[in-house]
């Protein structure tokens, strides 16, 4: 009987895992509003997951359009492609494959490495040793605990001095499925702290600047694509009443709040949330950066896939005050990623760059007075998407990390 109890219950772990056999990713390219009109009304019908942009409402004639197609719906969604004449390719043939080829490289499963994507338990274990191993050079401190009662730990890096110092603010991971995002974080304080010392700008940097890091921002939902279902997106919260988990980190802030390319409807994956800082996870960065305000000159968040480096206004059309600049120091930075393996970066607003986003943390902060406000995009353009293989982590960190020092050495340049 206990065998038997036994059996049940890891059946119902297994069973809550979500696989993705036979799912394909397609890049559709409407070119006529009639084609427009029929993916909006595909997503109404069946249950698509949009790749890019975020939701069927943000999609227009001559964009490419990344929809992730579950096995089941294949046919149905071939044969209306087919018949509307709308191009169309395959980007990813299988999605399970392609999830279980991000697990390649795994030097341990249970060791923490830069070159592979860690879980949070790993990400937890690697941050509290990491924290204590330079005392002059790292500390950490928690912010706030996560809706599922996570503890977010920000490391603060920079060298000890009784001054206040201005500060960069970084986080990765807001969105729990950009894998890519909370690699690049661990890697940024290897190397700072690799680096301090030996590379001039690094330790110009860390000498007069403090860099504050929030390795994960959405841990809970980082959590469950590892557990459960690897294209999960948004945080974890539940309300009574709604069936649906969760709103998008990335819409939940005090900018344009729930307006342009955001949803009220809490089961959509860019659901702004129940209310402004709803979501536990945003209320205890705002918080943390609202009280840091006067030290914070820059704040640089981490997503993927496009390769773009956004700035102000995703929740506008209106150019941001300071818009000529941001341009020419995205420019720069996207200029000095570029040198090292070719990979070309698009630089600009976000509302015309890549599409209309209300609620976002880099408008927010920009409106707060934190100027040097970007956001980054990732590799790659599509290829992989979301599920972009291991091999891929140090190529991308490496490039990435010199866009972000350019920025950084920007800042400190024109700091007073």
């Amino acid at each position: 009987m206990k065998i038997l109890l036994l059996l049940g219950l890891v059946a119902v772990a297994f069973a809550e895992v979500t696989r993705f056999e036979g799912d394909k990713v397609f890049r559709l390219k409407p070119v006529l509003d009639e084609h427009v009109t029929l993916i909006k009304t595909l997503a109404k019908d069946i249950e698509l997951d949009f790749w890019s942009p975020e939701n069927a409402e943000l999609v227009n004639v001559n964009m490419d359009v990344d929809i992730h197609v579950p096995g089941m719906y294949l046919d149905i969604v071939s044969t209306i492609l087919n018949q509307n004449d709308m191009e169309h390719d395959v980007l990813i043939e299988d999605v399970q494959d392609a999830v279980e080829g991000q697990a390649d490289g795994r030097p341990s499963p249970r060791a923490h490495s830069y070159t592979k994507y860690n879980t949070w338990p790993e990400i937890q274990s690697w941050m509290s040793s990491i924290s204590s191993s330079k005392p002059s050079l790292i500390s950490s401190q928690v912010i706030g605990n996560t809706y599922e009662g996570r503890p977010m730990t920000v490391l603060k890096i920079g060298k000890k001095t009784s001054a206040k110092k201005p500060a960069i603010f970084l986080d990765c991971g807001i969105h729990a499925r950009e894998w890519i995002s909370p690699a690049f974080c661990q890697w940024f304080v290897k190397e700072a702290l690799n680096t301090y010392g030996s590379d001039s700008q690094m330790t110009s940097l860390l000498d007069q600047m403090d860099v504050y890091v929030l390795p994960v921002f959405n841990i809970d939902g980082y959590d469950y694509t590892h557990k459960s279902n690897r294209m999960w997106r948004k945080t974890r919260s539940r309300r009574s009443g709604s069936s649906c988990y969760g709103a998008d980190p990335n819409r939940n802030f005090d900018a344009g709040w729930c307006t342009l390319g955001a949803s009220s409807n809490p089961c959509s994956d860019t659901f702004c949330g129940h209310t402004i800082e709803s979501e536990i996870e945003v209320k205890n960065v705002a918080n943390f950066i609202r009280e840091k305000k006067s030290d914070i000159k820059a704040y640089l968040t981490i997503h993927s896939y496009s390769q773009l480096l956004l700035f102000p206004y995703s929740y506008s059309y209106n150019l941001a005050a300071h818009h000529s600049e941001l341009l020419r120091v995205a420019e720069g930075a996207s200029s000095a990623l570029r040198s090292l393996y070719g990979t070309r970066y698009t630089s600009g607003p976000g509302a015309t760059t890549i599409y209309p986003a209300a609620g976002g943390s880099d408008d927010w902060a920009y409106d707060l007075g934190v100027k040097y406000s970007y956001t980054f995009e990732l590799r790659d353009t599509g290829r992989y998407g979301f599920l972009l293989p291991a091999s891929q982590i140090k190529p991308t960190c490496e490039e990435t990390m010199l866009a972000v020092k350019y920025i950084a050495a920007y800042v400190q340049k024109n700091l007073y």
